[in-house]
């Protein structure tokens, strides 16, 4: 499994960047986010493979950076949490910093009877 940075400019981030970003979360087995357009992804597929899945959200004057890299980065007013795709029973070791977030059943217990706040009725 490999390493890779993507990074993206959109030249209407209005419209595409949240499909480019779950676009982006889907690629591999685990990602992060460390800046607004710069994401973290660890996949087996290649660059081309990555770059053929997002290039089905970009537009003509879109920009895209996908490039293998090392663990090693020097960040400043940044971090990284690794975040993992969501699985049903994933059980995650004491010694990594992934976050994985299994799908919840809601709870029996929990009362959904409760009614809605009222509107503020304007004076």
């Amino acid at each position: 499994m490999r390493t890779y940075l993507i990074s993206y400019d959109l030249a209407k981030p209005h419209l595409t960047k949240h499909v480019v970003a779950q676009a982006i979360m889907s690629l591999g087995a685990s990602w992060a986010r460390p800046l607004e357009n710069t994401w973290y992804v660890r996949s087996d597929e290649s660059e081309d493979a990555l770059e053929s899945w997002l290039g089905r959200y970009m537009e003509s004057d879109d920009g895209l950076l996908i490039q293998p890299v090392k663990e090693e980065a020097v960040m400043t007013n940044t971090s990284l949490r690794w975040f993992r795709q969501r699985r049903a029973g994933i059980d995650v070791a004491d010694h990594t910093n992934v976050i994985a977030f299994p799908l919840v059943a809601p709870h029996s217990s929990e009362r959904t009877d409760e009614p809605e706040l009222p509107f503020a009725q304007a004076s």
